[in-house]
C-alpha cells in the first residue's frame, strides 16, 4: 500500500463517519481501520523524513 492509497482510504472513512449514516457495529470497524491507516501514514512520513535528512547530511559532508 502506498501513502496516497492509505490517505485516500482514511479520507473516505472520515467522510463516512461524518455523514452520520454508519451503524455502531460498522463505526467500530471503521475506527479500527482508521487507526491502522494513521499508524501506517505516520510510519511512512517518519521514514521519508529520515531518508531526506540522510540525503541532506550526505550532501553537506560532500560539499
Amino acid at each position: 500500500m502506498t501513502y496516497e492509497e492509505a490517505y485516500t482510504e482514511l479520507q473516505a472513512i472520515i467522510s463516512d463517519i461524518e455523514s452520520g449514516e454508519i451503524s455502531v457495529d460498522s463505526l467500530s470497524e471503521k475506527v479500527k481501520r482508521a487507526a491502522e491507516l494513521i499508524a501506517f501514514c505516520k510510519e511512512k512520513l517518519t521514514s521519508t523524513e529520515n531518508d531526506v535528512q540522510k540525503i541532506l547530511d550526505d550532501l553537506s559532508k560532500n560539499s
